[in-house]
């Protein structure tokens, strides 16, 4: 394995030394292994990169929408010659088995795909006026500069959500990824770079949470920052949300989950075991969109719970470049120190399955089939609850882990009562065979993805995705849906009379007799 890399910002096209603090970030498969050092910006280089993608704002927005599309194709090209490469750093970085990772990087190639011919279709409207001789007409305009917040759970994937569209519709950027994906990052933007996005256009800075709550505060106040876009836990989406509110600004906020699947009496059991093991266990429970709870009905439950424990007692848990895993670490120490936190919920009254031990996988608490060796990595039991209750915190909050939960229900209404509870508003999951079971859950229930004989987990390009309540403001990304996050319409009133002619005053009207009714000899019989 080859050293660390010394990694600092981009502002500019120029690199930047950091304020002189430095993180390791490191494999969590094997902590011995630091894939790079990185040199933190402070407070006062976040602004000065908003000041760059504001001097270079202009100009990009100025080159035609179809060219912008064509590096945002790029970019999808090159991601596509690096694909391997780039799947092999995710690995190496966050722990995110391989075949998963190739995944992510596929995610890209079909974002900027899609976006590529968006270049084409940033349409506006033409509108009727209700005047002679007056023409109106609507544009999608660019919002200006965007600060992008990202997690490390998908460290290129989630990016590229945030920044095709914005590029494309002519927007700066400056992005801010997590620390401890730092490596994959700066790899992600040396495409884009690479792809024909200007110096300026594109900012990568490096810096912990809250030197970049302080510096996006300064560059806010001095008018630097016209949206603001990030993904992480609902507690930090709550500052950024508050601190956006303060400039009259709505940010774009793609936060946590508790994300439920329900089990119907008709469900088809092999296959939702299938689905809540990928879909609760997959990247080691760390998607926003992991399974957080099994509802299943209390017809089912026992023999659901007995599949499904055997399908997590059996599942390959180790070495994310072994194809064979269900899944690897979790991402980051501070990330084991949250997830053991979310372990102490659990209570007396819960019955615990899935593996030989509860916490980390050592050779003190080893685990039966476990791929490679766990000694130096962040590596967990998967951990399976039964008996969970509405009023428990483990029922009610994000573990951010390989926990699931697992609850029962009677009737439908009972069901999306306990789905909606938590007050996140994600991603859930029904199985059933019967459509009326599956519209009247779609209609009950709060999430803004629902999935139907299917897992919660899984987007695709060309689909909104975002949530609602503890999950997001609302915001949407992906598709046609996020062009609204990155542009701001404005509309042009083009009169051409010789005369000024004033809206609402100065129009022409038709004269109608509202008093006419149809005469009764027409109506009644002769």
């Amino acid at each position: 394995m080859t050293g660390p890399t010394a990694l600092n910002s981009v502002i500019d096209g120029k690199e930047v030394p950091g304020s002189g603090v430095t993180y390791a970030s490191r494999n969590p498969a094997r902590l011995s292994d630091v894939v790079a050092e990185v040199g933190l910006a402070d407070a006062g280089q976040l602004r000065d990169a908003c000041a760059a993608a504001r001097r270079a704002q202009r100009e990009w927005a100025r080159v035609p929408a179809p060219v912008r599309g064509q590096a945002v194709g790029a970019f999808g090209r090159l991601v596509e010659a690096n694909k391997e490469s780039l799947a092999r750093l995710v690995t190496r970085e966050v722990g995110k088995p391989y075949a998963e990772a190739l995944g992510e990087v596929q995610e890209i190639i079909d974002t900027c795909d899609f976006f590529l011919g968006e270049g084409r279709r940033l349409y506006g409207q033409t509108v009727p006026s209700e005047m002679a001789d007056k023409q109106l007409f609507t544009y999608r305009m660019p919002v200006g500069v965007a600060v992008i917040v990202t997690a490390g759970n998908f460290p290129v994937a989630v990016p590229a959500w945030y920044l095709a569209p914005a590029l494309l519709c002519g927007n700066a950027v400056v992005w801010k990824p997590a620390e401890y994906a730092a490596a994959t990052a700066r790899a992600l933007a040396e495409l884009a770079w690479r792809a024909g996005v200007p110096a300026g256009v594109l900012n990568l800075v490096y810096a912990d949470g809250e030197t970049t709550f302080e510096g996006l505060g300064t560059a806010l106040e001095d008018g630097l920052v016209d949206k603001v876009g990030f993904t992480g836990s609902t507690l930090v989406g709550r500052r950024i949300g508050e601190l956006c509110g303060r400039h009259l600004q709505t940010p774009c906020l793609e936060l946590g989950g508790k994300n439920p699947m329900v089990i119907a009496p008709d469900a088809d059991l092999d296959l939702a075991v299938e689905a809540a093991l990928f879909s609760g266990y997959g990247t080691a429970g760390q998607r926003c969109t992991s399974l957080g709870t099994v509802i299943a009905h209390e017809e089912v439950h026992d023999e659901f719970l007995r599949r499904f424990t055997e399908a997590v007692r059996d599942a390959p848990v180790g070495d994310p470049a072994s194809s064979a895993v269900v899944y690897g670490p979790l991402l980051d120490e501070k990330f084991a120190h949250s997830y053991e936190t979310a372990l102490s919920w659990i209570d007396a009254h819960h019955t615990v399955l899935g593996s030989s031990a509860v916490g980390r996988i050592t050779a003190e608490s080893p685990r039966a089939g476990f791929v490679g060796d766990p000694s130096d990595g962040l590596y967990y039991h998967p951990v399976l609850v039964d008996g969970v209750r509405p009023t428990d915190k483990i029922f009610l909050e994000e573990t951010f882990g390989p926990l699931v939960g697992v609850t029962t229900y009677r009737t439908l209404d009972e069901a999306i009562e306990l789905a909606n509870a938590p007050g996140y508003g994600l991603s859930a999951a029904v199985w059933t065979r019967d459509p009326a079971t599956a519209f009247r859950f779609r209609q009950g229930i709060g999430a803004g993805m629902v999935s139907v004989n299917n897992s919660t987990s899984g987007a695709e390009a060309h689909l909104p995705f975002g949530g609602n309540g503890k999950s997001g403001n609302g915001s949407r990304q992906s598709g046609v849906w996020v062009l609204d996050q990155f542009t701001r319409w404005q509309s042009v009133n083009w009169d051409f009379s010789g005369t000024l002619q004033k809206a609402q005053m100065d129009v022409t009207t038709v004269e109608s007799d509202l008093d006419y009714r149809l005469p009764a000899a027409w109506i009644d019989e002769a």
